[in-house]
Parts: C-alpha cells; structure tokens; sequence
C-alpha cells in the first residue's frame, strides 16, 4: 500500500500554511512541531510521524503515511515505545474517522491481525472499534 504524495515536499507546502516561527519561550515539543513542518514528509521518521499526529497536525497528509508505515509494521516504535504510532493514530478524535473512512478500514483490518497486545495498545483499539462501529450507523 503506497500513498500518492509528494514525498519531497514539506507539511507547509502540501497544505500550503505556513506557520510562523515559534516564539523565544516555546515548548521543546512546539519548536520540535514547527521544525517538523518545513520538512519533506518522506524524511519524516516513526517518531516524527507519532509526535505530529498525537498533536492533530497535518493529518490530512500524515495519517495516510501513518498507516502505510502501520500496515508494514504495526508495533512501529518512535520513542515512547513499541506500538506508539499505532496508539497515537487509534486515538484520534472520532470526527477523523468518519472523515478518513478508507483510513478507518485499512486500519480496522491491521488492528484485526494483532494478538497478545498490552493493556494500553488493546484498549486502544477497542475504543477505535467503538467509533468505527458507531461512524459506519
């Protein structure tokens, strides 16, 4: 499964927003977000990819690649540790889902295939089960 996005091109130029530099006394995670931003989407790592959509930024472009990365390994490991992208993209807000509906379904169909996950992947995925179920009514 391969998204169709210019990979070469930054956050700020696909959505065409750019935000303007982050102030002196910006938190580690804002400065971190805004550098993030003006960077090719196709050099962005799991953990980059897990902070940003954790923070709802950019997902329009970001949980395609997400998911894509989630279809290939599903425990992908940025720095909070094993399945943190996963958790970060199953706990968006349920508006997403009913937007991402194709998302929804690739996604519904990686989380069918993992077994023996820890509490707080499984929980995870339950509530998402619970808003997919929901948005599909």
């Amino acid at each position: 499964m391969t998204v169709s996005i210019d990979r070469s091109r930054s956050l700020e130029e696909l959505e065409r927003d750019r935000w303007p530099a982050p102030p002196p006394d910006a938190t580690r995670l804002m400065a971190t977000a805004h550098a993030l931003r003006s960077r090719p989407v196709g050099t962005l790592t799991v953990e980059d990819l897990r902070l940003l959509i954790g923070q709802n930024i950019g997902l329009t472009v970001l949980l395609p690649l997400g998911v894509e990365v989630l279809h290939d390994d599903p425990l992908a490991e940025g720095h909070m540790g094993e399945g943190d992208l996963l958790r970060a993209v199953l706990t968006r807000a349920p508006a997403v889902w009913s937007v991402h509906q194709d998302l929804a379904s690739q996604l519904t169909h990686i989380v069918d295939g993992l077994s023996d996950l820890p509490p707080y992947l499984r929980n995870a995925v339950e509530r998402f089960a619970d808003v997919v179920s929901q948005n599909r009514r």
